[in-house]
């Protein structure tokens, strides 16, 4: 889990990271123009290698058939309550649309979630998924506001990140949960030191802004969006702010707007828990033999022994660090997010059984953003930064304390984990601004929302709370009964046809739609 903060979900973008060996980078050109900022003209040029606070790595492979990737900076209001001030640079990327030029549609905007993900990074790790987007867009992505190379959220450095990663986060005790708020508060002034300019001015509602002067600037006259995961939050807010700007919107593995953090987190309790009992039944259901369990519940009771033993004792994981009980959570959450990553779960326990931590370290490095070479992106940072600027809520020790009965029954594994994540914003610096957010959009154009019964980060009630709240006429359900978290890249050609008949041709698929 990328840190004590809610997982809203790291999602595809923690996924490239495990998966890609060639992440990209945004250019640092300088936007031109002056004044007013939807007058600007963007410099496309080929991108360099992403900046290690984009995950680091080498620039992007060319596209099937040769196309490159190519990245601008875009100039935006630091405060958009007063857009004559100082102004932030947005890295962008984008690869052309391959289709004859009268028949581009437009821009087709990506956001993959976190919050906190790199754009710039993860949309060429998944290029060739959106080959067929891409006959008639423009496929286009960007480092959101304290992401990446725009403007990024500095908290802790590598090694201070390493010590944080390795702290008990599930608490016994009084000493423990007092390390526990202590770090979180030395983590939290770390972020306010050296980002304190920057952390009034992340939330939701500015990246919403952010991607209205995006659409101008691209020479959209309305803005054609596929939201992922935390994508599905920003996506719903921009509908709200700007629902006559929409055009065919996509939004898959779908927050629910209608929750607040703690609700969140206790959802996605249950959620994980979902995934880890299918997983253990996937296991043993095999034909050949179930190397960590013999039934469901013994591969869950071994797991929970696992992480009681850690919490006793940590075991090697990769040199010079040991797999902690913190650590190995991470790691089982990261495996839970696709079913590819089943098999690695597997191994990953089969070996922390006989005492060999590295496949479960090298998963939780995955979803906190830690390389090989032990640098971090800035994913944790921009995390918690855009939260806490977004959620009202702060709760301390003694409510988390009072709430975890209920957060272990919904999960023996995850429960504790995901109630002291709760703690996170409680010293933060800037006040979050609401409950939850406002995605009503009344007015809009319809808006394909699908939810997969089996999404442990964003569980699926979700989709059906997003497409009452988005209002009469505006959400589209679709529903995929599948695995991991999301649905069009799971590769299912019911829920691709039916976003690409949308987004290609306009046509949204009958409300209530069920794949496969």
């Amino acid at each position: 889990m990328p840190n004590p903060a809610r997982l809203r979900a790291a999602a595809l973008t923690a996924t490239a990271l495990l998966t890609s060996a060639a992440l990209t980078g945004c250019g640092g050109d300088d936007s031109s123009g002056g004044g007013d900022v939807t007058d600007q003209k963007l410099s496309w040029k080929d991108c360099p290698a992403p900046s290690q606070a984009e995950g680091g790595g080498s620039t992007p492979s060319p596209l099937p058939g040769g196309a490159t990737w190519q990245c601008a900076t875009m100039k935006t209001p630091l405060d958009w309550d007063d857009p004559k001030g100082d102004t932030i640079k947005l890295a962008l990327i984008r690869a052309k649309a391959s289709g004859p030029a009268d028949r581009r549609i437009g821009s087709l905007v990506f956001n993959f979630g976190g919050p906190g993900g790199s754009g710039v990074t993860t949309l060429p790790a998944f290029g060739q998924d959106y080959g067929t987007l891409r006959t008639r867009y423009d496929l286009v992505s960007f480092d959101p506001r304290g992401v990446g190379r725009s403007d990024p959220v500095e908290c802790l450095d590598d090694k201070q990140l390493d010590t944080y990663f390795q702290q008990d986060s599930t608490p016994d005790d009084a000493a423990e949960r007092g390390k526990l708020l202590a770090n979180t508060r030395k983590f939290n002034a770390a972020c306010d030191k050296n980002s304190g300019s920057t952390l009034p001015h992340v939330a939701t509602t500015d990246a919403a802004r952010d991607m209205d002067l995006m659409r101008q600037v691209l020479g959209d006259d309305r803005l054609y969006y596929f939201g992922i995961s935390y994508g599905t939050e920003l996506g719903g807010v921009y509908a709200h702010l700007f629902p006559k700007k929409v055009g065919r919107a996509v939004f898959d593995a779908v927050v629910d707007p209608t929750q607040d953090a703690e609700q969140s987190s206790l959802g996605q309790a249950r959620g994980f828990q979902l995934a880890l009992d299918n997983f253990a039944k996937d296991c043993t259901s095999k034909t050949e033999d179930c190397p960590i369990g013999d039934s469901p519940e013994d591969v869950k009771d071994r797991i929970t022994r696992l992480l009681k033993n850690l919490d006793r004792k940590p075991i090697p994981g990769v040199f010079p660090r040991d797999l902690t009980q913190t650590a190995a959570t991470s790691g089982i959450a990261q495996a839970l997010y696709s079913k590819d990553f089943w098999e690695y779960l597997t191994e990953g326990l089969e070996q922390a059984y006989d005492g060999d931590g590295r496949v479960l370290m090298v998963l939780s490095d995955s979803l906190n953003g830690r390389s090989e070479n032990g640098q971090y992106s800035n994913i944790t940072a921009a995390n918690v930064a855009i939260n806490c600027a977004d959620d009202k809520a702060r709760y301390d020790e003694r409510y988390v304390q009072d709430r975890l009965p209920e957060f272990r029954k919904a999960s023996a594994v995850f429960g504790d984990y995901l109630a002291w994540s709760m703690v996170s914003c409680t010293d933060w610096a800037v006040p979050g601004a609401a409950d939850h957010p406002d995605v009503s959009a009344p007015g809009a154009p319809p808006v394909l929302v699908i939810g997969n019964t089996g999404d442990p980060a964003t569980p699926y009630e979700g989709a059906g709370r997003m497409v009452d709240a988005l209002g009469k006429d505006v959400g589209v359900e679709l529903t995929y009964r599948g695995q991991g978290h999301g649905a069009y890249d799971s590769k299912d050609k019911c829920v691709q046809n039916a976003v690409h008949a949308y987004l290609l041709d306009g046509r949204p698929p009958v409300a209530e739609t069920v794949c496969p």
